[in-house]
């Protein structure tokens, strides 16, 4: 028996697609081109000094972050939606992972409004010293970071099985299902790589996430141009 909703799902497909293609973008701008283009390595002060000077440059980062959640929402309940008939208990174990990965993030945020916070309070600036009030900075993005590192193992764990649901249902083709499950594997294995290194250097960051990309960027374009096809597993 055939979902009566599947063509509606066809449609919501390609919405689902570019919700995800913007979550991509934004978390791209706001990792890599603010976190890592302000921070500069081992110097907490010319870090803040940074983060001053292009302030709203930052505050776009923290804007962009929030609208990841956002759109993030929608493709999560599409791929509930898509899945829970055949899959239900894989289905929801995806979910549950997700929604804990979303929790950590969401808290995670805060610290990137710590700078903000310090350096913008005449309390604080009248009772610390310029060096300790950067070292105070650096210590919440290096919490920021941990956070980070820590919502992508759940995040990794959802990745795989919603992989493993892509191959088993046959809507999207088997291939973008496995990269979708690497990317997941990727994820987990950069986060547990920088929690057991000395001092949280990562040797395989950034190149451990490149195939991460790729699979979600795959199973999102994918979503875009071609949707998703009819499934004749019976219910």
């Amino acid at each position: 028996m055939q979902d009566s909703s599947f063509p509606s799902m066809k449609k919501n497909a390609r919405i689902a697609g570019i919700l995800y293609l913007t979550v991509i973008a934004g978390g791209l701008f706001a990792q890599v081109f603010v976190r890592q283009g302000l921070t500069v390595p081992n110097d907490a002060m010319a870090t803040a000094n940074n983060i001053q000077s292009h302030e709203l440059f930052y505050r776009l980062g923290f804007f962009a972050d929030l609208i990841n959640f956002i759109c993030g929402l929608p493709v999560i309940l599409f791929f509930y939606l898509l899945f829970r008939p055949i899959h239900k208990r894989s289905t929801l174990l995806a979910i549950f992972f997700v929604v804990i990965s979303n929790a950590v993030f969401a808290i995670n945020i805060l610290y990137q409004l710590y700078p903000l916070l310090i350096f913008g309070n005449k309390a604080y600036l009248g009772a610390f010293q310029p060096s300790q009030l950067a070292a105070l900075s650096a210590m919440a993005l290096d919490f920021q970071s941990q956070g980070y590192a820590i919502g992508l193992v759940f995040f990794g764990f959802y990745c795989i099985i919603i992989g493993y649901l892509i191959f088993k249902t046959l809507y999207i083709p088997k291939i973008l299902g496995i990269l979708y499950a690497i990317a997941g594997l990727c994820y987990i294995i950069n986060s547990f790589t920088m929690f057991l290194s000395r001092g949280f250097a990562n040797p395989l960051f950034p190149y451990i996430l490149f195939p991460s990309f790729i699979g979600e960027a795959a199973v999102c374009l994918w979503l875009i141009f071609a949707g998703i096809k009819e499934n004749k597993h019976e219910r």
